[in-house]
């Protein structure tokens, strides 16, 4: 919080957003400002149109009194745009500004294809999204893009990405931003750009886990990567890199696609498993085949899973050995009963009882939406956070 008397709109927004006050008094008290100073920083987010009056909140004073008009904040006056890159799959949608899906769509974009018609074409699923939930263009605030890629989260570009061929350093924030505006005529928005992992626990630790303080969530599709939310807020290293532990050597000797050999994602992924899989007869080229044939309770496919989830959960006791998580969540297409079976053995026998005695080994709440939840609120986060509401509401003229 700024100092007593330079406490911005953003600021008020944000005391309202989180719900740590939601009345002009419980303001006053909270940042000590004036009524009138109160009033008049309100009054601009209100004529933003992104706050509103709710009903009565309770009477604070013994003596009665009217009751204190409660102030919330506006989710209508703007929608978000997030897509869920993978490499062969993808899936966009248009979400309300609380993380509500107001249109979705899913189909084939593979990312071999490259950035340009990749992108081209997430910008045709945006427009006919928009007219699908009955929205204006005009009205989109900003895009979030989920990639399955190591991503520099300063310039929005993947950096050596071991399965998006032809995307490294490319500015994907300023493609998509084009295609945007080429499919539906309005002028370019904000595109934040973030790994898939990293988004997928986001949106996991928002929707089902806001208390835990330290969240990790892994995800086992075509690759193997993990994202972390530690107090709200996602770890990533330096310059995007944490969570990659799908390039933690394991001792093998089989290739992996970054080039290494021994990598756990050569021998445990969801692509490790199909290609296993396809050696012995069993038709499977990806990790979402493998996840129908576990489905189809495929013995062949359940044995291989349980044992990529060892693979895995040894890797993982370290993991909550050094992170010590309240929640580690499984998620893609290996996770399921087999996978999660495999994770638990190895992990409760490698690690130490002090590093997993408050530990919920859990798997995905929200499912395939995880990663466009995620990327919502990331493009939510970054746009009402308190310096740039203030900047938003100079650009707006209030």
């Amino acid at each position: 919080m700024s100092a007593r008397g330079q406490v911005s709109a953003g600021e008020l927004l944000q005391l309202v957003r989180s719900g740590r006050a939601v009345t002009r008094g419980a303001l006053q008290q909270a940042t000590g400002l004036s009524r009138a100073t109160v009033g008049q920083r309100l009054d601009r987010l209100f004529r933003a149109g992104w706050l509103r009056e709710g009903a009565g909140g309770p009477v604070d004073s013994p003596l009665g009194g009217r009751p204190s008009i409660t102030l919330e904040f506006d989710d209508s006056h703007a929608v978000v745009l997030a897509a869920d890159l993978e490499t062969r799959h993808a899936r966009a949608a248009v979400l309300s500004l609380t993380g509500e899906i107001l249109a979705e769509h899913s189909g084939t974009l593979v990312v071999e294809d490259g950035p340009d018609a990749v992108l081209g074409d997430l910008g045709q699923w945006f427009g006919a999204l928009l007219e699908k939930a009955g929205h204006r263009a005009e009205e989109v605030c900003g895009i979030g893009l989920a990639v399955p890629g190591p991503v520099d989260t300063a310039s929005g570009r993947v950096a050596q990405p071991p399965i998006m061929p032809g995307w490294d350093g490319y500015d994907i924030r300023g493609r998509l931003a084009r295609a945007f505006t080429e499919a539906t005529g309005a002028p370019p928005v904000p595109v934040l750009v973030d790994n898939d992992a990293n988004l997928m626990a986001y949106g996991e630790q928002r929707a089902g886990f806001p208390d835990c303080s330290a969240f990790v969530l892994v995800k086992v599709s075509t690759g193997i990567g993990a994202g972390v939310v530690v107090d709200g807020s996602l770890f990533r290293g330096v310059d995007g890199g944490a969570g990659d532990i799908g390039h933690i050597r394991v001792g093998a000797e089989a290739r992996c696609r970054c080039g290494s050999y021994g990598c756990l994602a050569a021998v445990a992924s969801g692509g490790a498993v199909a290609r296993r899989l396809a050696e012995d007869g069993v038709p499977a080229a990806s990790g979402s085949d493998v996840r129908d044939l576990l489905a189809a309770g495929h013995p062949a496919a359940s044995a291989l899973a349980r044992e990529a989830g060892r693979q895995v959960g040894d890797v993982l006791a370290t993991v909550v050995t050094l992170l010590n998580p309240g929640v580690l969540m499984i998620a893609g297409d290996l996770a399921g009963t087999a996978f999660l079976t495999g994770v638990r053995e190895l992990l409760y026998q490698r690690a130490l009882p002090r590093s997993t005695a408050h530990l919920h080994v859990v798997t995905s709440r929200l499912g395939e939406r995880a990663g466009l939840v995620g990327a919502g609120a990331l493009v939510v986060e970054h746009l009402y956070a308190p310096e740039r509401v203030e900047e938003r509401l100079v650009a707006l003229g209030v």
